[in-house]
């Protein structure tokens, strides 16, 4: 396929005819990908078709299969993300790599080559300022990683590559954890980068990032390179049709908001995160059959620990949750599951999900005590089976097979296991926790449709995400959080980004 970008810059990175398979899995399919100086390329697809494969082979993590990458004209032999970092690659993982109990500056320079064995910190912490007084990276390099927010923890990630001289940047999945206000700071640092002559590569299911971000998109689908678009020249709704191969709505079609009965509610609910510190403080929430109450916020923020405290998964130190009138505080999992919650946690690899078992045990995890699954203490394993398929058409799990482990599915479809169990298993009170993170378009549309349809059934659903665009549409009411209080609630039809935006950041809401 022809480079549309072809004289744009200096050819910084060409990967040629990649192919990486894993059991049951053709990863990457004969990619060819290239990147220019002064270039911001994004690479759309679907759950599983090779994105995150491709930028894993290129920094170092994964070997391909076949294939051949040049690195400024020259092959190149990457072997380790320190020999990606050698000719000036590096990757922003969704999953930030830091250590919280070491400072900004000892992050910064963990693992690199050519340092004294005591490193000169005072240099260190110089070097750090003039890069975030160059690029806006505000972040004090003296602070622990404990103490930033998870916007700033990005900021580190940033400037930990800036200082190591990196010229192409890998970022994945880079706006899912920040605010409005920091993904626009976020674009500003891209566009500098690229002024300079840098380049880099992003990794989104956001076509607003997409069209913002973007100079060039290429679309993968099943790891084969399907199309190539300058952004000026394409569209949201091409490219989600390039994606998934059909059209997609990029709205939900409710029926009027018409709630019923008190499903939940939580009164001076208290709670401490692993580090004994105030995680909840406080908090007041009510959340009515047909509804679904939207959790705004930047994480770490008191989600997690809301969601883990209604679901029995952390204590509460102090208040009272109540079930349908009844009092469930510090109920065990296992009550609250017989109660019929049901739980999509943040952490689908430790908490979601048990990667060495079967895509079909794991969907059958909630059900495993009772009929059709089980006779008394006897699984009937083709009652699971046939649980599995059901499940996996309706959800559209990308799958070798139900007998598959699921650590051998891409992220995305790991929670397109978890939900289909979860909503399966619900028949009173939902609480998802970013449900649709890490989803391409075509399964976010289908997330989205199915929790308005468990609201529609008369669950009451509480819906925890960071995409304000999802909020507003799917969502029936909207409570900011922030350092686990909340900071105001509002109907989700008056929800505004920017006023969202500034409360998610501290700031009260007006009366």
């Amino acid at each position: 396929m022809s480079d549309p970008q072809a004289g744009a810059g200096t050819r910084l990175v060409e990967m040629r005819g990649i192919r990486k398979s894993f059991p049951g899995v053709q990863a990457s399919d004969d990619v060819c990908l290239s990147l220019d100086s002064g270039e911001v390329l994004a690479l759309l697809g679907e759950n599983g078709a090779g994105k995150s494969t491709l930028m894993n082979i290129l920094a170092g993590l994964y070997h391909p299969d076949a294939g051949q990458i040049l690195v400024r004209g020259r092959a190149a032999r990457i072997s380790s993300p320190r020999d990606a970092a050698a000719l000036g690659i590096g990757m922003v993982h969704q999953n930030f790599m830091l250590v919280d109990s070491m400072s900004v500056a000892e992050n910064v320079v963990l693992g690199m080559k050519g340092l004294p064995f005591v490193p000169d910190l005072r240099k260190v912490k110089a070097g750090i300022r003039e890069l975030s007084e160059r690029y806006n990276l505000r972040v004090d390099p003296e602070a622990y990683v404990w103490q930033l927010s998870v916007g700033e923890q990005q900021r580190v990630e940033i400037l930990k590559l800036l200082y190591r001289r990196a010229e192409i940047l890998i970022l994945d999945e880079p706006t899912a954890v920040l605010t409005p206000q920091e993904s626009a700071e976020l674009n500003a640092v891209v566009r500098r980068m690229r002024s300079e002559g840098k380049a880099a590569i992003f990794i989104t299911h956001k076509m607003e990032e997409v069209m913002t971000f973007s100079d060039r998109v290429m679309v993968l689908r099943r790891g084969k390179l399907v199309a190539e678009r300058r952004t000026a020249d394409t569209d949201p709704r091409e490219l989600a049709r390039l994606m998934v191969g059909r059209e997609v709505l990029f709205c939900v079609d409710k029926r009027p908001f018409s709630p019923g009965d008190c499903v939940l509610e939580l009164e001076g609910v208290r709670a401490e995160d692993e580090r004994g510190l105030p995680a909840l403080d406080g908090l007041d929430l009510r959340l009515r059959s047909g509804e679904i109450l939207g959790i705004a916020g930047v994480a770490g923020n008191g989600q997690r620990e809301l969601a883990e405290v209604i679901t029995g998964l952390r204590p509460a130190t102090a208040g009272r949750i109540r079930l349908k009138g009844r009092d469930v505080t510090n109920g065990s999992p296992l009550s609250l599951i017989r109660s019929g919650v049901g739980h999509v946690p943040q952490d689908r690899s430790s908490v979601g999900a048990v990667g060495d078992l079967s895509v079909a045990a794991n969907l059958a995890m909630k059900g495993y005590r009772s009929r059709p699954v089980s006779v008394g203490p006897v699984l009937r394993p083709s009652r699971i089976l046939e649980l599995a398929k059901r499940l996996i058409a309706a959800f559209g799990i990308a799958t070798p097979s139900p007998q598959t482990r699921v650590k051998f599915l891409s992220g995305g479809n790991v929670q397109k296991t978890i939900l289909a169990r979860e909503i399966g298993a619900c028949t009173s009170l939902l609480v998802a926790v970013y449900p649709s993170r890490g989803l391409d378009v075509g399964a976010t549309e289908a997330v989205r449709k199915e929790l308005v349809a468990q609201r529609d059934a008369g669950r009451a659903v509480l819906l925890v995400s960071e995409d304000l665009e999802e909020l507003a549409q799917v969502a029936d009411t909207i409570a900011v959080l922030f350092e686990g209080r909340v900071m105001g609630t509002f109907p989700a039809c008056e929800a505004d980004p920017e006023t969202l935006g500034l409360l998610m950041s501290g700031a009260k809401k007006e009366a």
